[in-house]
């Protein structure tokens, strides 16, 4: 079982709960607030203001979901830190219940992006994106599409969508892409009539019907998710993974990124965010570990990424 050690410093980080609109619905995240120390008089600017990092969950994941070390970390280096639930999922609003969205979660994030710049002590100009799996490729998007964001950090990112459908294929085999076709026809099909949406695991064992059926899936994502998880995501996702390409957008990045990349991932072909940082330019670094998709949340893997996270954010949002 993988475990975080956070010290007395991080544990004792104040979290307020906070919730904002977004088109009609109410999202919920915590503000962490940044802990008092020399580090955060380094980050100030001239009105005492402190940088924020805007963070969110992967496929079918929740704030609570292994977030929360990352973020309480972030915070004890002098930044304000929002972490929310998307739409559909966790403490936040909206119904269908585990609907996955891209279209929807980039504008929730665009949201909260928008919301963190209107929170006590946070310089409106100084706002970070952070984004893991999933959320990696979107903390890209988001950036992109604000055009004023001042730092991105991805890990474990699923930045093309077309290559890893065909990493898919290679995992897995054809039949489970079908399998996963024929399920989000079906999904959007039930959802337009308005007779209920499909949905399936987002994560089982090889060969069981579920979003990621890798043999670490599984055991990887209960490892890190709270008692009151649900195991379950509709399925229309999958009909347009294939043209989601954060990839190709990492040139028009308004600011530096940090992409932490895990070489032994089997669940996202890490080479999507190699071409991705390639694509980036000077803009990209990259920190390449020698673990799988899961394991950055945990152990080694979580202290060695989240360690040269801090150090990124901390560096590149100095006042």
């Amino acid at each position: 079982m993988g475990t975080v050690k956070l010290s007395a410093a991080e544990l004792g980080i104040v979290v307020e709960e906070v919730e904002f609109p977004s088109h009609g619905v109410t999202l919920r995240g915590g503000h962490f607030l940044p802990a008092a120390g020399a580090g955060r008089e380094s980050l100030k600017n001239a009105r005492g203001e402190l940088p924020c990092v805007v963070m969110a969950h992967g496929l079918g994941g929740t704030r609570a979901a292994g977030l929360e070390p990352f973020a309480r970390r972030f915070a004890a280096a002098g930044l304000h830190v929002l972490c929310f639930d998307y739409r559909y999922f966790g403490k936040s609003d909206g119904e269908p219940r585990q609907w996955v969205s891209v279209g929807r979660q980039l504008q929730d994030f665009a949201v909260a992006i928008a919301y963190a710049r209107t929170l006590p002590g946070v310089d409106t100009n100084r706002i970070a994106t952070w984004g893991s799996s999933f959320s990696g490729a979107h903390s890209v998007a988001a950036a992109v599409a604000d055009g004023k964001i001042a730092a991105v950090s991805s890990q474990g990112a699923m930045m093309d969508g077309f290559a890893s459908l065909i990493h898919l294929l290679r995992e897995v085999g054809p039949v489970h892409v079908l399998k996963l076709t024929a399920f989000g026809l079906a999904d959007g099909v039930r959802g337009a009539l308005g007779l209920g949406r499909v949905r399936i695991p987002v994560v089982g064992m090889p060969g069981e019907n579920a979003a990621l059926t890798t043999p670490d899936s599984k055991p990887g994502y209960l490892n890190i998710a709270p008692a009151d998880w649900r195991n379950e995501i509709t399925c229309t996702w999958a009909l347009g993974l294939a043209t989601y390409r954060p990839n190709t957008m990492t040139p028009r990045l308004p600011c530096p990124a940090l992409f932490c990349i895990a070489t032994g991932d089997v669940v996202v072909p890490p080479g999507a965010m190699e071409d991705g940082a390639r694509r980036g330019g000077d803009k990209v670094e990259v920190k390449r570990y020698p673990i799988g998709h899961f394991d950055i949340y945990v152990d080694e893997g979580f202290e060695n990424a989240s360690r040269d996270q801090t150090e990124f954010f901390v560096r590149v949002l100095k006042a």
